[in-house]
C-alpha cells in the first residue's frame, strides 16, 4: 500500500477548495490516460461541500466518461434526504451532463431487494460486472470522510464490517450511528482504489486523525486501514490536524 501524504489547510473553506481542485485535476488526468475515470463518493458535510465546489468549477471533466460509485449508503427509501445519493445528486450530479448508466447508487430500502444483505450482494455483483477480469473496477479516487471515533464509510470500530477481509460489500444492521441499517464497501474494496482521500475537518476529529495516521489498528480506528494502491491522502483543516506531531 502507498505511503501517507498529509496536507493541512487553514480552514474548512480552504480545505474544500483545494480538495475540489485536486479532484477535478485527478479525474481529467485519468480520462486523458484511459479515456474514462471512476470515482467513489462519500457523504457528510465536508464531502458534499466538495461536490458543490466541483459543480462551481468543473474544469475539463468529461462527465459522459465518468463512473460514479458510493462507499456507503443509508438503507432508507428512495428520495430520502439522508441518503448519500440524494445529497450528491443535489450537490452535483443533477447539474452536469453525466451518463445515467454510469451512475451506480446503492439500493433503497423500498426497492427490489428483500433486505440490506441482498442489496449489498447485488452491489457487489454490479461492481464485478463493471470490472473486467477483476472483482472491482479501477477506482481512480475513493473519497472518504471520517467520524469522530475514526469510522469511514459505514465501517465502525470493533464491528464485523471493519473486520471483513473477503467480501467487498456488506450490510450493516447495527450501526452505532443512525440509521442502524446501511450498505458499505469494506476495507479490501477501499484498498483497491488507486488513490484514497480522507477529507476531514474539525477539532472533534483531531484525536482520531492522529491515531489513524500513526498507524492505530484498523479495528480500533477504521480510517487507519483506508489506504490507496498509489496514493493515500489526508486532506485536513488546521483543526482536524491539531493533534498531529509538529
Amino acid at each position: 500500500m502507498s505511503d501517507i501524504n498529509v496536507e493541512v489547510h487553514a480552514d474548512i473553506d480552504a480545505l474544500v477548495d483545494a480538495a475540489a481542485k485536486r479532484f477535478v485535476e485527478t479525474v481529467v488526468r485519468a480520462q486523458e490516460e484511459r479515456g474514462s475515470a471512476s470515482v467513489v463518493l462519500t457523504g457528510g458535510g465536508t464531502g458534499i461541500g466538495l461536490l458543490e465546489k466541483v459543480r462551481e468549477s468543473p474544469g475539463a471533466i468529461d462527465w459522459r466518461a465518468l463512473d460514479i460509485w458510493w462507499g456507503d449508503e443509508r438503507y432508507l427509501p428512495a428520495g430520502d434526504p439522508e441518503r448519500n445519493e440524494v445529497q450528491a445528486r443535489a450537490a452535483l450530479l443533477d447539474h452536469v451532463d453525466i451518463d445515467p448508466a454510469r451512475v451506480h447508487p446503492m439500493a433503497a430500502s423500498d426497492g427490489e431487494f428483500a433486505d440490506a444483505k441482498a442489496a449489498a450482494d447485488a452491489y457487489a455483483r454490479e461492481l464485478a460486472a463493471n470490472s473486467g477480469a477483476e472483482e472491482l473496477p479501477v477506482f481512480d479516487v475513493h473519497l472518504l470522510g471520517m467520524g469522530g471515533e475514526g469510522h469511514v464509510n459505514s465501517l465502525f470500530p470493533d464491528t464485523d464490517a471493519v473486520r471483513e477481509r473477503h467480501r467487498n460489500v456488506v450490510a450493516v444492521t447495527d450501526s452505532p450511528k443512525p440509521p442502524p441499517v446501511r450498505i458499505t464497501l469494506t476495507l479490501p474494496a477501499v484498498q483497491h482504489a488507486n488513490e484514497v482521500w480522507l477529507v476531514v475537518s474539525g477539532d472533534a476529529k483531531a484525536e482520531a486523525v492522529a491515531a489513524a495516521i500513526a498507524g492505530a489498528p484498523p479495528v480500533e480506528f477504521p480510517a487507519s486501514g483506508a489506504r490507496g494502491r498509489t496514493a493515500t491522502r489526508w486532506l485536513l483543516d488546521s483543526a482536524a490536524a491539531s493533534q498531529l506531531p509538529d
